[in-house]
This record gives structure tokens, C-alpha cells and sequence, in this order.
């Protein structure tokens, strides 16, 4: 009775034992077929993501197939084309709280544009300024971190870089067959990331629109199209689904609605070419501090300035210090173009490169003179 007892005991020991062993090996049982290290699953995370995507796109594909002409609009082919190319941009930096804590907040977000597979996106300057740490968040729910390649303050432009695989690219279009009247699409995140990837419709309402926000002066295209906090560097774009601006700007006054501005992007292209593989953009200036009519009107000076441009102050060794101005000089032509406001004499040098020369007709004492000015690089600082 004891020894059967025994016997059968030590049977289920033995089961209990090869049970908890398989628990601990798993059920594959041999080595080379033991679960994968940690490391290992992260190409299953990329797989997955892709399945999903994947997924989302045939459902798409089917949707589309049972709409009617006049729902598949071209509106909703080119939200469908460029929003997925359209990223969230969360600007973070190092701030102190109540206790004198250095701690790392969120300052604010906005829009970007994926333009190149390599992971290259343009958004604003704005958005990005003063950032110690960018977080781009992608339509696809997917996450990254961005480094600046480069921003350019003078035209709110930035390059962003994150390091994902599989991105979608934008189409960049041709600004200068832009038309007034013709549809414009805004996509962008309006608000924050909440209500990212939102599209509004409008139509250009203007072309070359001249906007002074401080002490810049930008070129834009003006759009009824509702643009919001939030939307800053997303996309404007064309019914064909080509990216034609990049949203920068909202009059936020009372009573005004319906204006909102982007950067043509064919001034976008060649300025992130630059940003991205030089990190900045050389601007060229003549250096002197000048006043024009309007200005002279507004702070009481009477002068007669000869349509011309008031030189206050020279900077040391400034283009026009080296060629022979000097304070007191009035300028009235640049290049041959005749110049009467600080605006219009921005707008000729801004049509050139640094070092270039360029003849600058000013009058001195009465007298006109010409002088051969070579256009140096804006001071950075």
C-alpha cells in the first residue's frame, strides 16, 4: 500500500515537473527555437505599422470605389494624397517651475511637410524657434524625434530631419501658375494635436501680397482658406494635390476673417535647399539704417528727402562704408530703380546674391554720384 502510494506519487512529481519545465522553456523545446531577444521585435513593431497601413489603404480603396463623382471631388483626392505627408510639430524647451526646478515643457506646436524620402521636412521658423527638443508626430500615429538642420528667420522657413523609414513625400507644384479664384486646400493642426491633419477649403484670394509682421517683410499668397494657431508650416495646396505654399501667417485682429497667408513655394525651394545642407541662408544688405518719407512724417522731421532714402547711420565696414557713403547721403537709385521707401529699396536687394555689385545713385550736398557697392552678407547676430 506504501509503495503504491509512493509510486504513484512520484509519478505526478515527475508530470508536475515536466509540466513547469515546458512552462519555463516554452513549447518550442528546442534552443534554436527559443523566443526572440528584445531586440528583435522592433522589426515586428516596423511590420506592423505597415499591416496597418496597409489595412487603412485597402479600406480606402474600397470606399473610393463605391463613391459617386460628386463626392470624390478633387478636394478629397488631394486631402487624401497630401495629408498623409503632413506631420505634427511639438516644440519643447528647458523651462524652471514654481520650486527653481529645471524641467523640460512643451512651448508649442505646429505643421510640417514632408518633402523628401530621407526623412527632410519644411515647417516655419517660428515653430521651431528656441526649441532644445522637437517631437514629430506623423498621420500614421507613428512618432519621432527631429533635429534642425537649419531656420531662416527672414523668410520663416526651417528644415526638420527624423530618421523613419517608409514616409510618405509631398509633391511640390509650381507657385507661378498660380491663380486668383482657384480652390486652395489648408492642411494642417489647428489647435494642437488634437484635431490634427483637419483640411479647410477656400480659394487664392490674392497673389504677392507684401506682410510686414515686425521688422520682416514677406511675399505671400493670401488665402480665405481657415488657418488657425496650430497650422503654421502644414500645407497649402492646389486641386491637383501639389503642394503650392507652406501656411505662415493669420491676421488675428477682431472683426477680420477669412485671411490667411502662405509662402509661395517656389521661394520655399531653393531656401530649404539651402537650410538643409548649409543649415542657414546668406541674405545680402548694403548696411546703413535709413528713413524714408513716411518714416521722417510719423517722428516729426522736416526734410526734403528728394524721393530718396535718408542715410542715418552706416554700419563699420558695410557695403556702402566701403564704397564712400556717408551719413547725411540721400539715396535714390539702386541699380537704376528708383527707391523711395525702405520697402522698395529691400525688395532690389533681396533680387540679389551676396557679392554681387551693384550701383547705388545718392545725392550729397545737392550733388548725384554714383557709387560701386559689393552687397556683403547680413549680419547674423
Amino acid at each position: 500500500m506504501n509503495k503504491t502510494f509512493l509510486n504513484k506519487a512520484g509519478t505526478v512529481t515527475v508530470s508536475l515537473l515536466l509540466a513547469l519545465s515546458m512552462l519555463l522553456g516554452g513549447c518550442g523545446g528546442g534552443g534554436d527555437k527559443a523566443k526572440p531577444a528584445p531586440d528583435a521585435t522592433k522589426p515586428a513593431a516596423a511590420d506592423s505599422v505597415e499591416k496597418s497601413r496597409e489595412k487603412q489603404e485597402k479600406k480606402a480603396e474600397e470606399i473610393e470605389k463605391k463613391m459617386s463623382g460628386a463626392r470624390n471631388t478633387p478636394i478629397v483626392k488631394a486631402a487624401k494624397k497630401v495629408g498623409p505627408t503632413v506631420v505634427g510639430i511639438t516644440n519643447k524647451a528647458y523651462v524652471r517651475d514654481f520650486f527653481n526646478r529645471v524641467q523640460l515643457a512643451e512651448r508649442g506646436y505646429g505643421s510640417g511637410v514632408i518633402y523628401d524620402k530621407s526623412g527632410l521636412i519644411v515647417t516655419n521658423n517660428h515653430v521651431v524657434e528656441g526649441a532644445s527638443e522637437i517631437i514629430v508626430s506623423l498621420a500614421d500615429g507613428r512618432s519621432s524625434q527631429g533635429k534642425v538642420l537649419g531656420t531662416d528667420a527672414a523668410t520663416d522657413l526651417a528644415v526638420v530631419k527624423i530618421d523613419l523609414d517608409n514616409l510618405p513625400v509631398a509633391e511640390f507644384g509650381d507657385s507661378s501658375t498660380v491663380e486668383v479664384g482657384e480652390p486652395a486646400i489648408a492642411i494642417g493642426n489647428p489647435l494642437g494635436m488634437e484635431f490634427r491633419g483637419s483640411v479647410t477649403v477656400g480659394i487664392i484670394s490674392a497673389l504677392n501680397r507684401s506682410v510686414e509682421i515686425g521688422e520682416k517683410k514677406f511675399t505671400l499668397f493670401q488665402t480665405d482658406a481657415a488657418i488657425n494657431p496650430g497650422n503654421s508650416g502644414g500645407a497649402l495646396v492646389n486641386a491637383d494635390g501639389e503642394i503650392i505654399g507652406i501656411n505662415s501667417a493669420k491676421i488675428a485682429v477682431s472683426n477680420v476673417e477669412g485671411i490667411g497667408f502662405a509662402i509661395p513655394i517656389n521661394n520655399v525651394k531653393p531656401i530649404i535647399k539651402e537650410l538643409a545642407s548649409k543649415g542657414r541662408v546668406a541674405h545680402p544688405y548694403v548696411g546703413a539704417s535709413l528713413i524714408d518719407a513716411d518714416v521722417a512724417k510719423q517722428y516729426g522731421f522736416d526734410m526734403d528727402l528728394h524721393d530718396g532714402l535718408f542715410i542715418m547711420k552706416l554700419s563699420k565696414g558695410g557695403p556702402l562704408a566701403r564704397a564712400g557713403a556717408r551719413t547725411g547721403d540721400i539715396i535714390i537709385e539702386f541699380n537704376g530703380v528708383k527707391v523711395k521707401t525702405v520697402t522698395a529699396l529691400r525688395d532690389e536687394i533681396a533680387k540679389h546674391k551676396v557679392g554681387d555689385q551693384v550701383n547705388i545713385t545718392l545725392l550729397r550736398n545737392e550733388n548725384q554720384m554714383t557709387l560701386a557697392v559689393v552687397l556683403q552678407e547680413y549680419p547674423r547676430n
